[in-house]
């Protein structure tokens, strides 16, 4: 069975920071764009950042929402792991936030991914 576990979200105090991890398991994602994506409360889900590579031995690209860049940080340490850095969080950050995997890039941001977390709750307080 293909899972992609997340861990790391908590509560936080605005301006403060949160290490986000995501592991794959069931099968190798070395092929596959893995990213993060948020959903608030009575707001739709929406891409925060993706890596992908455009082939094997190939360098990580990496690709952020307009509100991620500067602040946050994705980064791929293994095949089947994905990590996302926030810094600098606001209680706009407040959600819950999923890993994600796909074949594309594209199709990951589009939010028709292939694979999906459980999601693990990030709150801002101000």
């Amino acid at each position: 069975q293909v899972q992609l576990e997340e861990s790391g979200g908590g509560l936080v105090q605005a301006g403060g920071s949160l290490r986000l991890s995501c592991v794959g398991s069931g099968r190798t994602f070395s092929s596959y764009a893995m990213g993060w994506f948020r959903q608030a409360s009575g707001k739709e889900r929406e891409f925060v950042a993706g890596t992908w590579r455009s082939g094997i031995g190939a360098v990580y690209y990496r690709e952020y929402a307009d509100s991620a860049k500067g602040r946050f940080t994705i980064s791929r340490t293994d095949q089947n792991t994905v990590t996302l850095v926030m810094n600098s969080l606001n209680p706009e950050d407040t959600a819950v936030y999923y890993c994600t995997a796909d074949r594309s890039i594209g199709t990951m941001k589009s939010g028709k991914c292939e694979y999906w977390g459980q999601g693990t709750q990030v709150t801002v307080s101000s």
